[in-house]
């Protein structure tokens, strides 16, 4: 199937993958409204800055080559519309697979587009975190028809509960209950409601400062209010253009605030400190250092995939030589502080809180919404990187060797740099919690036989003073 992933909650239109390339179908009502916003100095100032989706309409003659494929003729055949194509951000990754520095990063842009939207007269028509993907460590707003012009008399922000649903409410989960991103948006597609957060909340907590404006106070008029009472939804347009902009630009003020208390904090984990703490000595961990930058060297790979990052010191590696990164970890721990670290430094690294063996599943409408990690993926990536990885895929989650192998290559259109950790490594019989009878079979010879099935071995090195080895690899064609 051509086509993947088509967006349909939008009268407005949709949004669909094509030959690896995005488009956007607009209905003729939202046509005017949307080139006029694109049109805008704060369009184009967030366009070059990176911060909103870059977009352009399909000349004619483009629409009527695309009308010629039979695959996808009925769609490009609608009179009713224009098409924009986007550019393509190349790792979509979603809201439950970010730490919770990047949901907060996504609500800073989310906030700053809002309030700049002001003042070329114009409104979100939602505040959601689906808007939202991140090249690199960088957020960018993509659902451009989520701009519509404003009634200048109207002090409401509409979006107003799904933000605090969507941005705040979890943020807050993760501060005082230590949730996840994924623990939310995993089984919630928006977000958490003030009632769930009250009830987890102690009767003096119900009465702070801020778990009384976002919490405590909405569940209480929210059992006071009937149902069928329709004044809830009309309009209360003031009579002054600027009244109504200073109200709503004071609310955008409070919700910042909130957001920046809301600040996820770095986190100490297991596994935060492994750079400290890890089983290597110095000299081993050199020369692994120098293996693994001398392979990215000579292959040059453009998207790289670190699969157990960690704390991400071989993510920065690789983006160090030019590489995009993709930095994969279960640690959220870990992965947040590669994210701050990327954005610091301004590196090319998009962080994900991801456990190889239990990746994210399609999601949505048919499953067809949010795709899975795995059809992302595959052959996506120029190398993969397995360092310090396989023994916790073997003994943890016992994932057969084959299968990790068939894997690597599912994920990587060419190199593969891997770390074989034999069984009596210190780490992996700390795993195996004395049943190291089950893996006695497996050393360098069985591991090198099971990855010449997917790979050719380039080259190989020991690493001195211990039970490891790591390998070079190119994947069969």
């Amino acid at each position: 199937m051509a086509i993947a992933a088509p967006s349909f909650r939008d009268p407005a239109g949709f949004c669909f993958a094509l030959h690896d390339r995005i488009f956007r179908f607009v209905a003729t009502p939202s046509q005017p409204d949307l080139e006029a916003f694109l049109a805008t100095a704060t369009a184009k100032k967030f366009v070059t800055e990176g911060k909103l989706v870059s977009s352009r309409r399909l000349a004619e003659d483009e629409v009527a080559t695309l009308r010629s494929d039979p695959e996808v003729a009925d769609i490009f055949s609608r009179p009713d519309g224009i098409f924009l194509e986007h550019e393509k951000i190349f790792f979509p990754a979603y809201p439950y697979e970010w730490p919770a520095e990047m949901l907060w990063a996504a609500g800073k842009l989310t906030l700053e587009i809002a309030r700049a939207a002001l003042s070329e007269g114009y409104g979100l028509k939602d505040a959601t975190p689906a808007n939202i993907l991140f090249r690199g460590s960088e957020p960018v707003f993509v659902d451009v028809l989520s701009f519509e012009r404003r009634d200048l008399h109207d002090p409401i922000w509409k979006p107003y509960a799904q933000f605090v649903r969507t941005f705040l409410l979890p943020l807050l989960a993760v501060r005082r209950w230590k949730l996840s991103p994924a623990d939310i948006f995993l089984t919630r597609r928006d977000g958490i409601e003030p009632e769930e957060i009250y009830r987890w909340c102690g009767p003096v907590e119900k009465f702070g400062p801020r778990m009384l404006s976002m919490v405590s106070i909405p569940t209480w008029l929210s059992r006071k209010a009937a149902p069928d009472d329709e004044k809830i939804y009309q309009p209360r347009r003031v009579k002054d253009p600027a009244q109504a902009r200073f109200i709503l630009e004071s609310l955008f003020g409070r919700l910042a605030r909130h957001l920046d208390a809301l600040r996820p904090a770095a986190m100490q984990s297991a596994w935060s400190d492994y750079m400290g703490t890890h089983t290597y000595d110095q000299p081993a961990f050199a020369e692994k250092e120098k293996f693994v930058r001398e392979a990215l060297t000579e292959f040059k790979p453009g998207r790289v995939l670190d699969a157990g990052a960690n704390t991400g010191h071989f993510s920065r590696l690789a983006a160090g030589t030019g590489a995009e990164v993709v930095a994969m970890d279960l640690d959220a721990a870990c992965v947040g502080s590669i994210w701050r670290g990327a954005r610091e430094k301004g590196l090319k690294i998009l962080p994900i809180v991801m456990n190889l063996a239990r990746p994210s599943p399609a999601l949505g409408w048919h499953n067809r919404e949010s795709a899975s990690f795995l059809d992302r993926s595959s052959e996506k990536f120029d190398a993969v990187l397995m360092l310090a990885l396989i023994h916790h895929l073997l003994v943890t989650d016992r994932i057969p060797l084959d299968e990790i192998l068939r894997l690597a290559a599912e994920l990587t259109r060419g190199l593969l740099v891997i770390e074989f950790i034999e069984p009596r490594d210190e780490m992996f019989r700390r795993l195996t919690r004395g049943r190291g009878e089950l893996h006695a079979s497996l050393d360098a010879t069985a591991f090198e036989t099971a990855c010449r099935k997917y790979f050719d071995v380039v080259r190989s090195l020991a690493l001195p003073g211990t039970a490891r080895r790591i390998y070079c690899c190119k994947r069969k064609v």
